[in-house]
């Protein structure tokens, strides 16, 4: 599995404080999704998760995966925008 970067990195907030963290790469959105996330389990969630995972793989490119994780932080209204 390899490290795949995002061309741009995705701002999200998290925590009970809010703090944004800064997101550049699929490693970091796995270990978001699979640990501290408060929809687990909806379709877009899974989605990105699945992304995440395929990009690491290289089947699809890190940029597939950023814009399954977007939406996926849209839903959770973690999003920064």
């Amino acid at each position: 599995m390899q490290t795949a970067w995002f061309s741009k990195p995705v701002v999200v907030s998290v925590g009970v404080t809010g703090s944004t963290r800064n997101l550049s790469n699929t490693q970091q959105a796995i270990e978001l999704l699979t640990t501290h996330w408060r929809d687990t389990g909806s379709v877009k969630h899974q989605s990105a998760l699945r992304a995440c995972r395929r990009a690491t793989s290289g089947d699809v490119s890190p940029d597939v995966a950023r814009e399954a994780f977007v939406e996926a932080a849209r839903e959770a209204h973690i999003l920064v925008e």
